[in-house]
């Protein structure tokens, strides 16, 4: 079963990405307010500023340093998004529920530098996954609900940059 608790539509700011409502005027407060000169480069990761966005691609020559934003949540351990996963199957299923999580990071942070894993805790009830965006966890639980099946639960933070997606099945 799928809960969204999407924030309120706004007509002239709002715009659909993968059949969710997205907010123009949410931003992620780790990104600047201005934009990074061109070819500026992370020296953690090696993710490089280009035509207006974060991309893996060679470090240029003359390019300038600076943190890119999932790095300094990663230092900060500030995630942007946490996939929590419950219940006895998760216990019997750890390794392969964690394989999955791994895999669809791989595939986002492929495309979007900025989408990574931040952290995967295993604890005595589960799994919880910390992640430095709002979009991966969502990948993830829908990912693990589609393979496993299972109840889902999705839930936005009004007027923030911030998602909680819960997943538990318990055979």
């Amino acid at each position: 079963m799928k809960s969204f608790n999407l924030p309120p539509q706004r007509s002239a700011h709002a715009r659909r990405i993968a059949g969710h409502a997205q907010q123009d005027h949410i931003l992620d407060p780790y990104q600047s307010q201005q934009k990074p000169h061109e070819g500026t480069f992370c020296p953690q990761c090696g993710a490089v500023y280009h035509e207006g966005r974060w991309q893996w691609r060679a470090r240029p020559q003359a390019g300038r340093e600076a943190l890119c934003p999932a790095c300094r949540r990663v230092n900060d351990n500030f995630p942007a998004g946490v996939v929590t996963l419950r219940g006895a199957f998760v216990q019997k299923n750890k390794a392969e529920i964690i394989r999955l999580a791994r895999n669809q990071e791989a595939i986002e942070k492929a495309e979007h530098p900025l989408n990574r894993i931040i952290s995967i805790e295993e604890e005595a009830a589960g799994i919880t996954i910390n992640t430095t965006d709002i979009h991966l966890p969502r990948r993830i639980g829908e990912t693990i609900e589609r393979t496993f099946r299972g109840a889902l639960g999705i839930d936005f933070e009004e007027g923030g940059y911030f998602v909680r997606v819960t997943w538990s099945r318990e055979d």
